[in-house]
């Protein structure tokens, strides 16, 4: 994710109380993110996999967020829009620019930004899910068959799957 750096919300290099900008509600959701992907342990936590698994479940819950409900009676929800066939592109792409519309600005937005521009336009090679017939459905994934495919469609199933487990 690389480090977090301080944001300036008022354009004048610091906050309006003198103290930093603190993405909180993007920190909340990496971390209830890094919990779902630990205790499912599918992954090794920081390997490539691990790491879209935890942008993509975190870009999920951050996108999804209701404050007035709490993150256990959420997980329906994020397992709705982590499901294969839902367009979780965009979905993203559309609250990112609604976000950004209603003035959104700040480092919770820019760290989820910046996660989606990762997803989208780095690229994996990894086991083609998506390749198979639909009577292939009881047949294991042949692994050794891969292709390159963006970092969200590897991250997202990992994600989804790691919801169901918890």
């Amino acid at each position: 994710m690389g480090a977090l750096r301080p944001e300036s919300t008022n354009g004048a290099g610091g906050t309006s109380g003198g103290g930093l900008a603190v993405p909180m509600a993007w920190l909340c959701a990496e971390y209830l993110a890094d919990e779902v992907l630990r205790a499912a342990a599918l992954v090794a936590p920081g390997s490539l996999e691990y790491r879209a698994g935890l942008q993509a479940l975190t870009l999920t819950v951050h996108l999804a967020e209701d404050p007035d409900r709490p993150p256990a009676g959420r997980i329906d929800e994020w397992l709705r829009h982590t499901a294969y066939d839902r367009p979780w592109p965009p979905w993203v792409e559309e609250r990112l620019a609604g976000r950004r519309a209603a003035g959104g600005e700040g480092p919770d937005l820019a760290l989820a930004e910046t996660a989606w521009r990762r997803l989208r336009d780095t690229w994996i090679r990894a086991a083609d899910l998506d390749g198979r017939a639909d009577g292939d459905a009881g047949c294991p994934v042949d692994e050794a068959e891969q292709i390159w495919l963006p970092a969200w469609k590897l991250g997202l199933p990992l994600a989804h799957l790691s919801l169901h487990l918890r």
